[in-house]
């Protein structure tokens, strides 16, 4: 999987790997968690490797794992959700032309029960006004010891700006 594209970093480091699935999972409910863990342990009997899966399907090599209604709604609003955190925090989240097929192939590998209690708790989110994108976010910046994403924009805004400055030129030695 990745023929001949760069990997991802949490697809080549485990530390990354882990932060990522842990801010993924951290803001979902107990029962969604135990509905996937189900998932997963139904994909061990079954010699199924939903990330291997996962990845394939982004990169279509292999067919649609799950058409559930339920996928392009999820997606729709963690699309919308994701938008919405670039615009507040334009320099620190970044959107990635891929997010919504990224979303959607993790998503394939899901059970429907799964589906339906993460479109619950998203639902849930959503009728609160809680951007669990947000939440996500949050969740690894505070991990990576920022004290909130608003020092993560500061600390982007200054890094660019510096990057921008002009350079000093070296003067010549030469007479003239």
């Amino acid at each position: 999987v990745n023929e001949g594209r760069e990997k991802a970093d949490c697809q080549t480091q485990l530390k990354t790997f882990r932060a990522m699935r842990y801010m993924s999972f951290a803001v979902l409910s107990y029962d969604t968690l135990q509905s996937y863990y189900e998932d997963l342990c139904f994909a061990v009997q079954e010699q199924r490797n939903l990330i291997v899966e996962k990845y394939a399907r982004l990169e279509d090599l292999i067919p649609v794992i799950n058409e559930s209604r339920l996928i392009p709604q999820i997606v729709e609003i963690e699309t919308n959700w994701m938008r919405e955190l670039h615009e507040k925090y334009p320099h620190a989240i970044q959107i990635s032309p891929q997010f919504a097929n990224y979303e959607r192939s993790e998503l394939e590998t899901y059970s429907d029960e799964t589906l339906a209690l993460y479109y619950r708790d998203i639902q849930t989110a959503k009728n609160c006004r809680i951007n669990l994108v947000e939440e996500r976010y949050k969740i690894l910046y505070q991990g990576m010891g920022f004290a909130s994403l608003a020092e993560v924009e500061a600390k982007a805004v200054e890094k660019a700006r510096k990057a921008a400055a002009p350079r000093p030129t070296e003067k010549s030695n030469a007479c003239g």
